[in-house]
């Protein structure tokens, strides 16, 4: 039963969405923004999604990489995360970290090549993206009562979020070797009693040990099931279930709580009734199979439904609809007749 008195997402302040490509994971993700915005809250939807679809959705320019006011939505901001210039960024910084690694480390070869390889690796893109997820995270979520990320693909999610794990490790690792790199080359330098004074003035040191408490501040927040909700859109067909199933252990696995699941694109017997070929008819009982698989799988995490709907949704009355169907509309059970 949803609390008309709370957001569909209850007292959670962040919240990710997720799912399979196509499902309708921005208009879930917008309508869960739309919800607790018409609720008083000052609310901020970020859309992670290198193909952004915030500025078709709303009818508003929101492209820039900058927070702005959603017209007609008291309390509602957005942002579509540029990802290019997110990584141009990120490069930049990263560079200038592993120059002064070689630098410091006094090492006589040229470090252009390495960091190539480094700023070229697979997992840059998202490294970059949970660097941007952070900053929003620790730098304006104090301004925020809720901020709901609309994210990519659900695969790239999970990377995304799951990264946060690795991210720690491989910090914890470079701060230790770094540290006893510095302190074996100054040992040879210095007097005992000063080798632990030049190891704290060490740039890369500091900024290791500021990224780590960075990252750790955001792990404890997106760890916490008061605070943190992963949410995944599905649709009722074999695919979108088997990849929410699967997906959902893997954000277990990481620690991140899970918030729910919503599912989309339903075929309503009212719609069945004006289609004499038959498809509709088909095609829901088709459906009702898959949702009868959605409740004995995952029951207890489906926080609500939204029908299928002729055109896509566009502007704000279209997002209010939306908001209706998950507060309101329960598919009902379809009895196939039986043949005599």
């Amino acid at each position: 039963m949803v609390d008309t008195h709370k957001p569909l997402v209850g007292d959670r302040r962040f919240v990710f969405v997720g799912g399979k490509g196509g499902v309708g994971k921005t208009v879930v993700a917008a309508a869960l923004a739309y919800d607790a915005a018409s609720m008083g809250r000052k609310v901020l939807l970020a859309s992670l999604n290198p193909v952004h679809s915030l500025t078709s959705l709303f009818g508003q320019d929101m492209s820039g990489g900058v927070i702005k006011p959603v017209t007609g939505v008291a309390g509602l901001d957005a942002v579509e995360v540029e990802i290019e210039d997110l990584v141009k960024d990120y490069k930049s910084k990263m560079s200038a970290r592993l120059r002064e690694f070689f630098k410091w480390a006094e090492v006589p070869i040229n470090p252009e090549p390495f960091i190539e390889v480094a700023t070229m690796n697979p997992a840059f893109h998202e490294s970059s993206m949970f660097d941007r997820v952070m900053d929003l995270i620790l730098e304006v979520g104090d301004k925020y009562d809720l901020i709901v990320f609309d994210t990519a693909a659900v695969a790239n999610a999970v990377r995304l979020i799951g990264l946060s794990k690795l991210y720690g490790l491989w910090l914890a690792r470079m701060i230790q070797s770094r540290r006893e790199a510095q302190q074996y080359r100054l040992s040879l330098s210095f007097r005992k009693d000063k080798v632990m004074e030049e190891i704290k003035k060490d740039p890369v040191i500091a900024d290791l040990l500021s990224l780590h408490e960075k990252f750790t501040k955001t792990r404890d927040v997106i760890t916490n099931p008061g605070k943190t909700g992963f949410y995944f859109v599905t649709t009722p067909e074999s695919l979108p279930i088997s990849v929410v199933l699967r997906f959902i252990k893997m954000v277990e696995s990481f620690n991140i709580p899970v918030g729910g699941v919503f599912v989309n694109n339903i075929i309503d017997p009212k719609d069945v009734e004006t289609d004499p070929s038959g498809y509709l008819r088909s095609k829901m009982e088709e459906q009702q199979h898959y949702l009868n698989i959605i409740m004995e799988k995952m029951g207890d995490k489906v926080m609500g439904y939204v029908r299928s709907f002729p055109t896509e949704i566009r502007g704000l009355d279209g997002v209010k609809t939306v908001v209706g169907e998950l507060r309101g509309y329960t598919p009902p059970t379809i009895h196939t007749p039986k043949i005599a």
